[in-house]
């Protein structure tokens, strides 16, 4: 083997390693939040801070680092994040306070958010036209599954230690490796850089990233409308704009002098880099819905709450293969074509969740279906479609794509969980509506004895006088009922109506899925033609 593929050997290993990391890290605290709160004494609604925080310092960090990637090297680069993961995730473990453990997440997020984009510029600089994709796939299987697999892990490392640090201590050991065998193995590669680093850009960029996002985390699913009205929401977007606004001139003046802007404005005029921005965000938007499916198996399927994440393994396995299939399809037939079916297999995929969906193995294969799916956009088609035709810069395009991604993935959630509180506010009209049509029907068939005839009719002269409308409140009645055999009548009626409560939800969130996979596969098709004439007039 010679010293070059030896060298692209270790690389793409060593980034496959470090993206790994981060994705799973990035899920992994979801399984500990609760233990997380109670161990600092806060609120869920203060805990949720550490999720935000790392969300804000992913969105910060994604866009500067594409930039210094390019511009001082993506070995040192790696190195550099690598080295803030591991020391962020020893600080989370060591913090005496939730301020501290605030600023640790926040510096974790610094380290984790280039790894993917320096990997994957690495690999558009270093590596054949013809094997781009493969390798770009292989690091989109990583990001994949490590998101979707976090909460697993992070279960299992919580069941067997009982004790949350450990989420986080065993990143130290992995990042020293990792940051060790990138000094000794991987290639120093960049691009030439034009004059100093744009300081004033890079502070512009920040704020507005910032402001945005911040506004968008603080948009209410089940109020969506009337929560752009709140000064947080509505106050911060537009001071993200301004600023966004405000940068755009600026560094558009900066590169008319020939200065080297933290925001290439020649990026921004290319509709086939736009469109592929609108892709990656509504990529994004997929992959959040991919988070609700532990819930919908538990509220849905009723599996137990304990179990629910390891079923996403067969999803999580999905989108390694799709996302390594993607990348063999982009070399063998480009990026378009990649795209395209990804959007249709993923919209397969959700239609499944609320029209088929009955039984165990229905939720394995159509969560197959939608995880291939999604895998295959997570790897190579988007990165190529964004660093195609540049010659610099690449860092900086695949930062955008990584931005729009993440920005999709904070407004989905919200819009999909109104979907879901929705659905169960219809709690109190379906008691009103259905309740009494289901038990008769199930006291037909049940074999109740006479005190338990006589019992239902006390519960139902209880029921009259009390007159319950949510599940809750049946709970209260159910508790009292003394004859075991009216007890499972009562509750497996209020089940029925919780589960249609549920199945109304989650049916409006995973019809949303389908319309924005539907989406993908418009603007693949609008994409084709006017990447084809930007790759002639090139020619």
């Amino acid at each position: 083997m010679s010293n070059k593929s030896s060298s692209s050997t270790w690389a793409i290993t060593l980034f496959c390693f470090g993206v790994l990391m981060a994705a799973l890290d990035n899920g992994i605290i979801s399984a500990a939040l609760t233990t997380i709160n109670s161990s600092f004494d806060v609120s869920a609604n203060w805990g949720a801070w550490g999720v935000t925080i790392y969300t804000l310092g992913l969105a910060i960090s994604i866009p500067i680092v594409g930039k210094i990637s390019d511009r001082y090297g993506r070995k040192k680069l790696f190195i550099v994040e690598i080295a803030l993961f591991g020391l962020g995730s020893l600080l989370v473990a060591l913090s005496p306070n939730f301020g501290f453990y605030l600023a640790a997440r926040f510096i974790q997020a610094m380290g984790g958010g280039g790894i993917f984009i320096i990997g994957s510029s690495h690999v558009l600089s270093t590596f054949p036209a013809e094997k781009q994709g493969k390798a770009l796939g292989m690091l989109g299987a990583m990001n994949g599954i490590g998101a979707i697999l976090g909460p697993n892990l992070g279960s299992a490392i919580l069941d067997i230690t009982g004790n949350w640090h450990f989420l986080f201590l065993i990143n130290v050991p992995i990042a020293v490796i990792l940051a060790v065998l990138g000094a000794l193995k991987i290639q120093e590669t960049r691009e030439p850089s034009v004059g100093k680093l744009d300081l004033i850009g890079t502070i512009l960029l920040s704020l507005a990233v910032l402001s945005i996002m911040y506004g968008l985390t603080n948009i209410e699913g089940a109020s969506l409308l009337e929560s752009l009205a709140i000064p947080d929401v509505y106050g911060f977007l537009l001071a993200g704009i301004v600023l966004f606004t405000g940068l755009i001139f600026y560094d558009r003046s900066l590169e008319s002098r020939n200065g080297d802007p933290i925001l290439p404005v020649s990026l921004l005029v290319r509709p086939t880099y736009l469109l592929t921005l609108l892709i990656g965000a509504l990529s994004g938007a997929l992959l959040a819905g991919m988070i609700f499916i532990p819930a919908f198996s538990e509220q849905v399927l009723g599996i137990a709450a304990e179990n629910s994440g390891y079923w996403m393994t067969p999803l999580a396995l999905a989108s390694g293969f799709g996302a390594a299939f993607g990348g063999i399809l982009v070399d063998k037939k480009g990026p378009i074509l990649a795209v395209f079916l990804s959007g249709l297999i993923t919209a397969i995929g959700f239609v499944l969740f609320p029209t088929w969906i009955d039984l165990k193995w229905q939720f394995i294969i159509s969560s197959c279906i939608a995880g291939l799916g999604m895998g295959i956009l997570l790897g190579a088609p988007l990165n190529i479609l964004a660093t195609e035709r540049l010659e610099k810069d690449k860092g900086s395009a695949l930062a955008g794509l990584s931005l729009s991604r993440q920005i999709g993935m904070t407004i989905a959630p919200a819009i999909y969980a109104g979907f879901i509180v929705r659905g169960f506010n219809q709690l109190p009209s379906l008691f009103q509506s259905d309740f009494s049509k289901i038990l008769q029907k199930k006291m037909e068939s049940a074999d109740l004895s006479p005190e338990a005839m006589q019992e239902f009719q006390q519960v139902v002269s209880t029921m009259s006088t009390s007159h319950p409308s949510s599940n809750t409140d049946y709970a209260k009645v159910v508790e009292q009922i003394q004859d075991p055999t009216l007890k499972e009548v009562i509750q497996s009626s209020v089940d029925q109506i919780t589960l249609m409560a549920a199945q109304d939800g989650y049916g409006g969130l995973f019809y949303s899925t389908v319309v924005i996979a539907a989406l993908v596969v418009l603007l693949a098709i609008i994409l084709e033609p006017i990447r084809s004439r930007a790759l002639q007039q090139k020619a």
